[in-house]
């Protein structure tokens, strides 16, 4: 199973030297059988006899942090989605992108963000899930950027990181909570223990941060202003973030710890609350717009707004409805984010004003649009499984009940407001088919004329599409071996197993006629109405916000930076100190940390306070030298008597690291001999002596007080007692110090040599460039 997870990491690798040969062939060939192993892996996993499965492994045991992956049923549909998608999506990318693109990158991304969705869904660590749940940031970041020429790419890429980010550093704090609550990092083992949880304190804290994570990352209003922008990305981008991954994720979130917080009123509330306000919203604003990916961009906005909704009602026929619904949308949302990239392809725009009467020009397009359409639109026929889900979703919003408060409110509010935002999918639905490709075509003001699109190109909706059918058709084939084991997870006991068309003549059925009524005289007549956005929401908008607090946080972070970044080494050393300085003298005052116990000294000895004495006579010669070679020489004494200290307490190692760190420092010293400033011109007023006088005195206090606290105080066991008597049996050295700096510590050994070939590497860039424009 960490295969699975790892293969799109690996493969990953060697795409950089694959996309060479890209000339020969296209480089996605490759990258679709990546998932199309992983779907196939984990489809024999598929059954009504389905139990989950845990696999762990090995990586941080002393801190709990384990690659421990669980699949059960809601893990299982969400992999089942990532790698089915992602193949259809692969394979459309190598008609969509030409092989003059920077197919590399691309795939690299992809195949990045294939990974760390996996790593999310089937995490039961929940450091591990963060770590991935936030590479689907950056990795999302890179896909929505990948035309990084484009402003509108960088923008958008740039917004969904910061919002997602925010969300993600969220979602940290409640994940830590809950691990300090329980004691335990595994998500299954905090569901099993969810009372301590819900009975804490800050259950509140906990559940506000874990909704604000999933909300931030499913788009939910007012985070939603991202997923619009993100629409600059290339077509199979958006096919598969937003209807099978990304926004998926915050879904699965919720969705998978539903079962620990559903027990409180406030997670309907709140869940409930901004799922169905979501959906409303979403599907209003859709209308209103002109690109054909940002009328489905809203559209998954509203989409996603449902979804959360049904989880927040907790009921068993809610939760069986969002998860056949989070299937049902990423069939017919698949197929028409690919559609909707074949029409851009083959037309030259997605501008809906200038498209009409594509029919007669991409027939098979046409009729593929036509069904996802008709099943996003919650049409009743019973080969569309979107009905199915929708009819559910009006079935679960009239289950509810709450006798008193905000629930209660709530409770009698939401079936209108299912109702409401239902009237404009059904809108949307009409306005995506019927404005692009029925209608009179304007095939002058098209950059180009459309013919229909390759037979490559129409393969992965197609099996979308087919998908939507079958699933219409023959629901029961989907439903027990897979729907009902994912539903069982979320829910928390055996789901509901039975999906019907046809429930009689009741009020969920009248609900669906309203919608279809309502939503098609509203999508006739839309021009007569469509200039209430003048009004609602006007010149309202959360983008002004989002722009607004940006802008603002440059301006204040430039101005900020401005007052302190002169380019004065001696300022920054100041800020720095005195930062040091009052940081650690506040902690050392609430904590009571400053101890002096004089007990256990050694006696000193003449030799030593000689040594010390010339020291800090030769600490104070720098100060009132102003030859720059005897500061240097006086500088050194003080390096060479701590060298003496270290002979004379026979530590001979750390004497000769002294005595060579020293040699070095007064060499460099006397190397920049001609660079260093003028000691008796310092250009520093009376005041600025004071500061440095202040700074100065006040750093040595604070090395001082560490020190003498730092060997009163026992806090901890001593840690110098294992390397004792372990050092030799677990490094095989007699030299205490050596074995500790290469065996125990062999790694803060290897990436201190790494930072200083790092600098070493910079530092000769520097001298090469300076070189350059000397000459």
């Amino acid at each position: 199973m960490i295969l699975a997870v790892l293969l799109p990491f690996i493969i990953a690798i060697f795409i950089p030297f694959l996309s060479k040969w890209k000339d020969k062939f296209h480089t996605g060939i490759v990258v679709t059988l990546v998932p199309l192993v992983i779907f196939t892996y984990f489809a024999r996993f598929l059954g009504t006899d389905f139990e989950p499965v845990t696999r762990s492994y090995r990586w941080i045991p002393s801190l709990d942090m384990n690659m421990v992956f669980h699949l059960d049923g809601l893990s299982l549909l969400f992999v089942m989605l990532i790698s089915g998608i992602g193949t259809l999506v692969a394979f459309y990318s190598i008609y969509y992108l030409h092989k003059s693109e920077k197919l590399g990158h691309f795939y690299v991304y992809f195949l990045i963000f294939m990974g760390s969705m996996l790593g999310v869904v089937l995490s039961d660590n929940i450091y591990v899930l963060y770590s991935f749940w936030e590479f689907t940031s950056l990795s999302s970041f890179l896909l929505i950027g990948y035309w990084n020429h484009k402003h509108g790419s960088r923008y958008g890429a740039l917004k969904s990181m910061l919002i997602t980010v925010f969300g993600g550093l969220s979602l940290l704090g409640a994940l830590v909570f809950m691990h300090t609550i329980t004691g335990t990092t595994s998500i299954q083992e905090m569901i099993a223990n969810n009372e301590a949880i819900l009975n804490h304190e800050f259950f509140p804290l906990i559940l506000s941060l874990l909704l604000l994570g999933a909300f931030t990352k499913s788009a939910q209003f007012p985070f939603h202003i991202w997923l619009p922008d993100a629409m600059e990305a290339p077509t199979p981008v958006s096919a598969y973030l937003h209807s099978a991954t990304m926004v998926k994720a915050g879904i699965f979130l919720v969705a998978r710890f539903s079962p620990m917080m559903s027990a409180s009123d406030w997670y309907f509330i709140i869940v409930s609350s901004f799922g169905i306000v979501t959906l409303c919203w979403g599907s209003y604003m859709a209308v209103r717009q002109t690109d054909l990916k940002g009328i489905l961009a809203f559209s998954t906005i509203s989409q996603l707004g449902m979804i959360m909704a049904m989880i927040g009602f907790g009921t068993k026929v809610a939760i069986f409805a969002a998860v056949f619904h989070i299937l049902n949308h990423a069939t017919f949302k698949g197929s028409l984010f690919m559609i909707a990239g074949i029409v851009d392809h083959e037309t030259g725009t997605r501008d809906i004003r200038k498209l009409g009467g594509l029919m007669n020009y991409l027939p098979m397009t046409a009729t593929l649009a036509m069904f996802g359409v008709f099943s996003m639109a919650g049409f009743p026929l019973p080969f569309l499984n979107g009905f199915y889900s929708k009819e559910m979703f009006f079935n679960a919003s009239l289950d509810l009940s709450a006798t008193e408060g905000i629930a209660a409110f709530l409770t009698s509010a939401i079936p209108y407001l299912a109702v409401f935002g239902s009237i404009f999918t059904f809108v949307y639905s009409m306005y995506f088919f019927f404005g692009t490709f029925r209608g009179k075509a304007n095939i002058d003001q098209l950059p180009k004329k459309p013919h229909e699109a390759p037979v490559g190109m129409l393969i992965s909706p197609a099996v979308l599409v087919l998908l939507v059918v079958a699933i219409g058709l023959f629901p029961f084939i989907i439903n027990e071996p897979f729907i009902s084991h994912a539903a069982s997870a979320v829910y928390g006991g055996e789901a509901m197993k039975e999906i019907y068309f046809w429930h009689g003549f009741n009020l969920p059925f009248i609900m669906s006629l309203t919608v279809i009524a309502f939503g098609t005289i509203l999508a006739l007549t839309i021009p007569r109405w469509k200039t209430v956005y003048n009004f609602v929401p006007g010149v309202l908008s959360m983008n002004k916000v989002y722009d607004f607090t940006v802008d603002k946080s440059v301006v204040f972070s430039s101005k900020v930076n401005k007052s302190y970044m002169t380019g004065s080494l001696a300022l920054y050393m100041k800020l720095i100190l005195i930062t040091i300085v009052g940081v650690s003298f506040t902690l050392f005052f609430m904590t009571g940390g400053f101890a002096l116990e004089l007990s256990n000294l050694a006696p000193v000895t003449t030799i030593e306070i000689i040594v010390a004495l010339t020291m800090a006579i030769a600490a104070f010669g720098t100060i009132f030298t102003n030859n720059r070679i005897a500061a240097i020489l006086i500088l050194g004494v003080v390096g060479y008597g701590l060298a003496m200290l270290f002979i004379i307490y026979r530590a001979p190692d750390l004497a000769l690291t002294q005595l060579i760190v020293e040699t070095v420092t007064v060499a460099l010293f006397l190397l920049v001999f001609y660079h260093l400033p003028n000691l008796t011109d310092r250009g520093e007023t009376g005041r600025g002596k004071l500061i440095n006088w202040l700074v100065s005195i006040g750093f040595g206090l604070l090395i001082t007080t560490v020190a003498i606290s730092s060997h009163s105080s026992k806090w901890f066991d001593v840690i110098s007692s294992y390397f004792v008597d372990n050092s030799y049996k677990l490094g095989g050295g007699d030299n205490i110090v050596n074995v500790i700096l290469v065996d125990m510590r062999g790694l803060d050994t290897l990436f201190e040599i790494a930072v200083l070939g790092l600098a070493a590497m910079a530092i000769y860039s520097l001298i090469k460039i300076k070189n350059k424009k000397e000459e």
